[in-house]
């Protein structure tokens, strides 16, 4: 499981229509917005995608400046047994070498 918090600035008249993009996009939850087009916006990976794709596709909305991450959170939930004695298994889509 990963959580990112962001800091995105977008350009003030595109503002709208930039978190409106970032509020369709799965995994992604808009929490704050400025009057000068400064967002918080929280990313999770989703089945499909991993958080950190999600964000470079963020960067890719018209009128996104910046896109900064300020939190990171990250969980293995295969290594996090729901019972003490259960086993592990491994469920990461990344490739191990």
């Amino acid at each position: 499981m990963n959580i990112c918090g962001c800091l995105v600035h977008i350009i003030p008249d595109r503002a709208e229509v930039a978190a409106q993009k970032m509020r369709d996009t799965p995994g992604v939850e808009v929490h704050a917005q400025a009057e000068d087009g400064r967002f918080v916006v929280v990313v999770e990976d989703t089945s499909d995608q991993l958080a950190s794709e999600i964000i470079m596709d963020l960067h890719q909305i018209p009128g996104v400046v910046s896109l900064t991450l300020t939190y990171h959170h990250f969980e293995d939930l295969a290594e996090t047994p729901s019972h003490p004695d259960a086993q592990s298994q491994t469920t990461s889509r990344r490739l191990t070498l």
